[in-house]
């Protein structure tokens, strides 16, 4: 499967794997995902869309068993507050939709702002770009490919 963030990354040069997985659109959680690529959750990365308050519309990536700190987001991306965009507005503004967002050939280049513990493993799993399909890649390729500044801003989950 051929989809434009494996385009993307191609056309760089970087070496990827990409592996697809029975979709169950009831179960979208990263959890799942990571069992489904038979991958630990922590390093399959969840991307999520927010919108700050001075800077506009960001990309968080944070490990699939976390949830997003906003403050901690608001403070590395510069805003004053920032929030994640309504699901009705992700697909407009990416291209992708739920289960499927990636920052790789996303319709626009965000900012994108990556958990740090990102560089703790040899590989990690991010969507490439379509529900059923994971590309799994070393971070330091993955950041170079999408800009990405690091910083901690992924908490557990309540």
């Amino acid at each position: 499967m051929k989809t434009n963030a494996a385009r993307l990354l191609d056309s760089l040069g970087i070496a990827y794997e990409v592996r697809e997985y029975e979709v169950d659109p009831d179960d979208l959680a990263a959890e799942s995902v990571a069992r489904k690529v038979s991958m630990p959750p922590e390093q399959v990365f969840k991307t999520l869309v927010a919108r700050g308050d001075r800077h506009g519309v960001c990309f968080a990536v944070i490990p699939g068993n976390t949830q997003l700190d906003l403050k901690a987001l608001a403070k590395l991306s510069g805003d004053r507050g920032i929030d994640v965009v309504p699901l009705k507005d992700v697909q407009p503004l990416t291209g992708y939709v739920r289960g499927g967002v990636t920052a790789l050939a996303a319709r626009k280049a965000y900012p994108v702002f990556a958990d740090e513990t990102i560089e703790l493993f040899d590989t990690i799993s991010i969507s490439a770009g379509v529900r059923g399909a994971q590309i799994v890649l070393a971070p330091a390729d993955y950041l170079r490919a999408v800009g990405a500044t690091l910083g901690t801003i992924a908490k557990e989950k309540e």
